[in-house]
């Protein structure tokens, strides 16, 4: 048996890359990709939503929906958001700079979609709430609005259990949500 080298075709000199380049051109991707990690956008060095100095009165906020305790877990997750937007100052009722007070207008679960069978599948679950921040020093208004809102779908079973835990699961999606849109507002207005 003799064995046959199959050789692969050559390009000419002037088509042909220089190894070197092409091990370059590969290289530069891979050293641009840690660098991209991890990237946000900071506001105004200047700002003082990254002083902490700052204080920010932020209670509970009021609870007008039939759902136990959403104002007080809203109010958590805008804290936690404003923790990882950067915001280094205090929530301190006392000598507050800033007041932000909620209000949960409603939280409303409408049919979505519904089975052959005519039974609901998925649920819609609606979050408004009024937002006004002062600035407690000059008394000024710097932002309100009424009505604001988030939804989220979720799937319903025959399972009380499994139905519940969707639910809970879509309220704290959307309370996620409201607080990212409430915290990235307060970054601006600071």
């Amino acid at each position: 048996m003799s064995s046959r080298r199959v050789e692969e075709p050559r390009m000419s000199g002037k088509g042909r890359l220089p190894a070197r380049f092409l091990l370059l051109f590969a290289m530069v991707p891979l050293l641009l990709v840690p660098s991209s990690c991890g990237y946000r956008l900071q506001g105004d060095t200047g700002s003082r939503y990254f002083s902490p100095e700052v204080r920010v009165d932020l209670r509970p906020f009021a609870n007008d929906s039939l759902v136990p305790d959403a104002g007080a877990h809203l109010a958590g997750r805008l804290r936690e958001e404003m923790r990882r937007g950067g915001f280094r100052g205090m929530f301190d009722n006392r000598n507050a700079d800033f007041l932000v007070q909620g209000s949960i207008r409603d939280v409303r679960e409408d049919v979505y979609t519904h089975g052959a069978d005519r039974f609901a599948l998925e649920h819609r679950l609606t979050l408004q709430v009024d937002i006004r921040v002062v600035e407690l020093f000059t008394g000024r208004l710097l932002w309100k609005e009424e009505g604001l809102s988030e939804s989220a779908s979720y799937y319903a079973g025959t399972d009380f259990q499994y139905t519940e835990a969707n639910r809970r699961v879509a309220f704290e999606e959307v309370s996620r949500r409201m607080a990212r849109r409430i915290g990235q507002t307060l970054r601006v207005l600071w």
